[in-house]
């Protein structure tokens, strides 16, 4: 089982992320955090790396409901989608969150998972 679902895009990194940022807010979600790797690895290590975005996204009535089943499901809380340049390509990428809770024993939790899973996917396919 793959811990995320990709795709490649035509668009410029810029068009990809305005897309991705629609997109989860189609599906019911807010971008919480956006964590620049390229300016923070140049800032902290001074070492250059591709364009690459981090996402933290939101959805506020799983996020609740998750929260309810399982008060420390908070630890693998907000959903992590990413954009990246590699080569001359940009990808989107989604964390699967149906695989990134396999480890938490609580079945509670499984039927949240899957309906997040499909919303992710859903964005990830129409970007």
């Amino acid at each position: 089982m793959s811990y995320y679902f990709a795709k490649s895009t035509t668009y410029s990194f810029e068009e990809a992320l305005a897309r991705v940022t629609e997109e989860l807010k189609k599906e019911g979600f807010g971008v919480l955090t956006e964590i620049d790797v390229k300016e923070t690895l140049k800032k902290k290590l001074n070492v250059d790396f591709r364009r690459y975005k981090i996402l933290g996204a939101c959805n506020p009535p799983f996020a609740h409901q998750a929260l309810q089943a399982e008060e420390y499901i908070g630890a693998m809380l907000p959903c992590n989608v990413i954009v990246q340049e590699k080569s001359n390509v940009v990808e989107v990428a989604a964390v699967d969150p149906v695989a990134s809770m396999a480890g938490v024993k609580n079945e509670k939790l499984a039927g949240i998972a899957e309906q997040v899973r499909q919303r992710l996917a859903n964005v990830i396919q129409n970007v």
